[in-house]
């Protein structure tokens, strides 16, 4: 494996839990990536070492090899490897959401079958979590494409193919799914701040409504869990809303935004009227 950040540490350790056999952890650099990988290689019964100048400590006899590095080095990572070893036979795989299987071209040209396999889930410090239920898109080179269909079924999780071309619209998806739900949090912890209460006691009264909002999500689909003024046309309350939020303009910009999402996505009443309200400057 190389990488041991956040999606290459939960990855690593769900495989060892698998019963797979983690050859070698490769970290990107010496410091503290290094002493992240011989900490997840001390776990998982692995070695560890680093992208050196020299590549003679670089010893991979896996038939399979994973990147998890960010995007942006995918395509470096992988030429600085291309000659390091024999890629004849093995199959080389990177889990970047946005990215195609492309990004090891350096090592389909030395023999390798190469492709992209990225989990539909969230990696962050403090956190691993189980693979078990996720979807993982897939594509690239036949031999690849098996290699991660073994892998992602052997964890528990699911794989569907997908089109090269798809992977960004793909990845804004996860990312709505995710980061941007998280920068709404974040922007209802600062409405919540604005009412006169505190962050952390905002989190945790937020807790209950967002937990019933994703089971309603779950088992009724998103234009049945659409609950509030919106979905009732109650524009007096919309313009009040917008009118408050006129000292915290980030959040207001998130709450017109998301409201003429709702029009254009949800069952409301006094559409025509609210979309009138949404536009004016409060």
């Amino acid at each position: 494996m190389i990488g041991a950040g956040n999606l290459g540490d939960a990855f690593a350790t769900s495989l060892h839990e698998a019963g797979f056999v983690i050859e070698q952890i490769v970290s990107r650099a010496a410091g503290v990536s290094l002493r992240r990988a011989k900490s997840l290689a001390a776990e998982v019964d692995a070695s560890a070492t680093f992208l050196g100048h020299d590549r003679s400590n670089i010893k991979i006899a896996a038939d399979v090899v994973w990147f998890c590095v960010p995007d942006g080095a995918i395509a470096g990572v992988a030429k600085s490897l291309a000659t390091a070893i024999d890629w004849t036979g093995k199959a080389a795989l990177h889990s970047s959401g946005a990215l195609t299987s492309d990004e090891l071209g350096a090592l389909r040209r030395r023999g390798a079958a190469v492709g992209s396999a990225h989990p539909l889930m969230t990696f962050v410090r403090g956190s691993r979590p189980v693979f078990a239920g996720v979807p993982f898109a897939i594509e690239g080179d036949r031999k690849a494409v098996q290699a991660a269909r073994a892998i992602v079924k052997d964890l528990g999780a699911e794989s569907y193919s997908i089109r090269a071309k798809d992977k960004a619209a793909y990845h804004a998806w996860g990312t709505f799914a995710s980061p941007l739900f998280t920068a709404l949090l974040a922007a209802s912890e600062q409405v919540a701040i604005s009412a006169g209460v505190k962050r952390s006691a905002a989190r945790r009264r937020m807790l209950p409504i967002l937990k019933q909002t994703l089971a309603n999500y779950e088992a009724l689909g998103a234009a049945k869990a659409f609950s509030g003024p919106i979905v009732r046309g109650d524009v007096d309350t919309v313009k009040q809303h917008l009118t408050v939020l006129c000292d915290i303009p980030a959040a207001q910009q998130v709450y017109v935004a998301l409201a003429r999402a709702a029009l254009a996505y949800l069952p409301a009443k006094n559409k025509d009227l609210l979309r009138r309200i949404l536009n004016i400057r409060f």
